[in-house]
């Protein structure tokens, strides 16, 4: 087992990586949700609609779920490092490119393909972030790591692109991306090293570091059921994110304005639960705080729906939504599935619950939402995110204790 003096060896490593990985999963966050307060603008020049608004978020996400599935696998085989970096600048470069769509076609093409550079980024990133963290710090670090999403991309990114449309036009606000995302690829290139297998089995508990084929992630009951998961959390999520600028601007009457000042909730709730909720976990288990998130959940939700327009109200039970949903999100990708199977599997298995989940939730849930918006009303929309979330109880309820304090306490008292 690794000592004590060797973590605090790596201690510069650990926030040197940490903190790129986490600038890097801010920036897939930009790149995928600035769309969204762009989208009411772009309807008007591009000729789009509700239901194209769907078939442009399900795109990337579905290329996102394919490219995890398979770049988990070579993540496993070939190092991190190897993928995390040319993904950055390939999403990074193709982010600019966005501005350039003319049409439905182009824009869904560029947004595959950005999809697919993100898809193979979120595996191998949340993977290299538990490689370089102390055990007992798994939650924390990945927290801190996937808090940059909400962050960037859905606190930060709705009012500075709300801001920018009234100096520049919309095609620039994608280019401006471009810059910052070459910076952090060119820095992750210079400090992010691979872990040997040995030193990543210390992070499972299954303490294994012998080769594996891929099909017995399976075997671990936690990466069917974190699949299911995440298909639930992902669902609340896209039709949120896709869906809600929207339906505060048409059916609720608020302003451009006030659609950004809503919508940063979800960006600073996502954060907070992404943080304080795997923080916790590492304290009193990953099931227990599993099971009050989705209770937390769906009490928001149901709230959040029957609010009228009052963006003070709205803005708060927004923030508790996405404190729980995003909360289940990293702990479901992150250390409930990497610390459940072998340590050469830990990519793969990841790459598999965001995967699969991104295909339903993120890529089929929102070309369902907006058939439904398109033909029964935006405001129905809500009613499947509030399902699936609800859906998620029982699978919480089915999943394996994998915090490093709780299978210790267990062992103690066997």
């Amino acid at each position: 087992m690794k000592n004590p003096r060797s973590y605090r060896a790596d201690a510069s490593y650990e926030w040197k990586a940490v903190t790129l990985l986490a600038l890097g999963f801010g920036l897939v966050s930009i790149d995928r949700f600035m769309i969204m307060p762009l989208f009411p603008v772009m309807m008007k020049d591009l000729n789009l609609n509700y239901q194209d608004l769907g078939l442009i978020t399900g795109i990337l996400a579905v290329t996102w779920g394919i490219s995890s599935l398979f770049m988990g696998k070579l993540s496993d085989r070939f190092g991190h490092r190897a993928i995390i970096v040319p993904a950055v600048i390939l999403f990074s470069l193709l982010a600019g490119f966005s501005g350039l769509a003319t049409g439905l076609l182009s824009l869904m093409l560029i947004r595959a393909v950005i999809g697919a550079a993100e898809g193979a980024y979120t595996p191998a990133s949340i993977v290299a972030t538990l490689d370089a963290s102390k055990p007992s710090r798994h939650g924390l670090n990945l927290g801190i790591q996937q808090a940059a999403m909400p962050l960037f991309g859905l606190a930060l990114a709705p009012i500075l692109v709300t801001q920018l449309l009234h100096v520049v036009a919309w095609h620039w606000v994608f280019a401006l991306v471009m810059i910052p995302g070459l910076i952090v690829g060119f820095l992750l290139h210079k400090v992010l090293r691979n872990t040997d297998p040995n030193a990543a089995a210390e992070h499972t508990t299954t303490h294994d570091a012998t080769s594996h084929r891929w099909t017995d992630v399976f075997k671990s009951r936690n990466v069917p059921l974190n699949i299911l998961g995440m298909m639930c959390w992902l669902t609340v999520l896209v039709v949120l994110g896709a869906f809600l600028p929207n339906y505060l601007l048409d059916y609720m009457g608020l302003s451009l304005e006030q659609m950004g000042y809503v919508l940063s909730a979800i960006g600073f709730g996502g954060a907070a639960g992404t943080i304080l909720l795997p923080c916790l976990s590492d304290r009193i288990g990953r099931k227990p705080v599993m099971v009050l998130s989705v209770i937390g959940g769906v009490a928001s939700l149901y709230l959040l729906i029957n609010t009228g327009a009052d963006t003070t109200r709205l803005f708060i039970f927004l923030f508790l939504t996405v404190f729980f949903d995003f909360g289940l999100i990293c702990l479901t990708v992150g250390p409930s599935t990497t610390e459940s199977v072998p340590a050469r599997l830990m990519s793969t298995a990841s790459g598999f619950v965001v995967g699969i989940g991104e295909i339903f939730g993120g890529g089929i849930a929102p070309s369902l939402a907006g058939y439904v918006a398109h033909s029964h009303g935006i405001q129905y929309t809500l009613l499947l995110a509030i399902g699936a979330m609800a859906a998620g109880l029982l699978i919480t309820l089915s999943i394996k204790e994998t915090a490093p304090v709780r299978i210790a306490s267990i062992l103690k008292t066997t």
